[in-house]
């Protein structure tokens, strides 16, 4: 059995970064619901944008979400994976919003996706861990 090593808090918020896609989950009246997301990592906010009326914009703003990013490498058993728990908060600056969209936040899913919600990472739990060989090791 291949072991697994705990990431530090730092070593989490600096992966983060490495990869543009997650998955966040929100609570819903009907269960947990998992949408995929892309973010952008900007200083210690993790940006991300949605429709006001998706499951996301509709339940997700001022709630407390989860977003997980991570590299697997299937062939080789290995990879990191990081989680982000804490609040939401929708942006409304639009200098904010501006500035992630000049930094390339830029989803993936077609479509105007107007509202932006973020996570403070200083306000949010980072957990982290690394199985098998080491893909987003800093060199």
């Amino acid at each position: 059995m291949r072991g697994t090593v705990e990431l530090g808090r730092e070593e989490c918020a600096r992966r983060l970064g490495l990869r543009s896609h997650a998955r966040i989950a929100v609570t819903t009246p009907s269960g947990p619901h998992q949408i995929p997301v892309t973010h952008l990592l900007d200083g210690s906010a993790l940006t991300f944008a949605t429709t006001p009326y998706s499951v996301l914009g509709t339940y997700g703003r001022d709630a407390m979400v989860a977003l997980e990013v991570d590299d697997i490498d299937e062939e080789t058993r290995s990879g990191w994976s990081v989680v982000v728990r804490g609040r939401a908060h929708p942006v409304t600056d639009t200098a904010a919003i501006a500035r992630v969209r000049s930094l390339g936040l830029e989803p993936w899913a077609g479509g105007n996706r107007p509202l932006h919600l973020q996570l403070l990472l200083d306000e949010c739990e980072l957990s982290g861990r690394v199985v098998g060989d080491d893909p987003g090791a800093a060199h």
